[in-house]
Parts: structure tokens; sequence; C-alpha cells
């Protein structure tokens, strides 16, 4: 139990850590993730995709969690002109990604058992 309480500091204190902690429990942040894990780091594949599932992401939230999702080295903006940007995944962000689909998938598998 020593040992987790450290770990759990760490996770609340460590700078990097933290961020991305922060980062996460933003709205739509892990939708964001997944939509760069998906190739969907263009607003309008986001927005389409998103309206598809019966979902919504306004454009205003979606920007501000890719450009905090690249400040944390998730992604990586790439200009389409002097005021727009498209997102790609980085070999972080899709570690990241990855690691929510598995931590999701978990979860499912024990919702399971404990019915």
């Amino acid at each position: 139990m020593v040992a987790e309480k450290e770990e759990v500091k760490r996770i609340l204190t460590e700078k990097r850590l933290s961020a991305i902690k922060s980062m996460l429990e933003k709205d739509h942040a892990i939708d964001c993730i997944f939509l760069l894990h998906l190739d969907k780091g263009r607003w309008k594949e986001a927005k389409g995709f998103m309206k598809d599932l019966g979902l919504t992401l306004s454009d205003g939230t979606f920007r501000a969690r890719m450009i905090e999702i690249e400040d944390l080295g998730l992604a990586k903006g790439v200009a389409i002109d002097p005021l727009k940007k498209y997102y790609v995944k980085t070999e972080f962000g899709e570690e990241i990604a990855k690691l929510l689909l598995a931590f999701f998938d978990r979860i499912e598998s024990l919702t399971k058992k404990s019915k």
C-alpha cells in the first residue's frame, strides 16, 4: 500500500504526468486522442466521424484539446494555411491511444465478470 501511495503522489505531482492527467480530465480529450489514433486530426473528418456516431464535438473544443495534446507531444500540428492546421499523431500519442484502448477493454471485461 505504501508503494501505491507513493505512485499516486508521483502521478499527482510530477510535472509531465500531472499535465497529462489534467489534459485527460478535460472535456473530449480522450475523444480527440482516439480521433488522432484513427487519423482524423482534421476538423472536418473529426466532426463527420463524431456526427456519424450521434455525438457532438464543437470546433472550439476540438481545437483547444488538440493544442493541449500537441503541447504534451501526443500530436503534431501541420499548417494548412497561416490560420489553420490539422493534427497527426506522434509515436507517443499512438502509445497513449493504445493504452487507453487497453484500459477501456479491461474495464469492459471486468464489468462483464461482475454481473
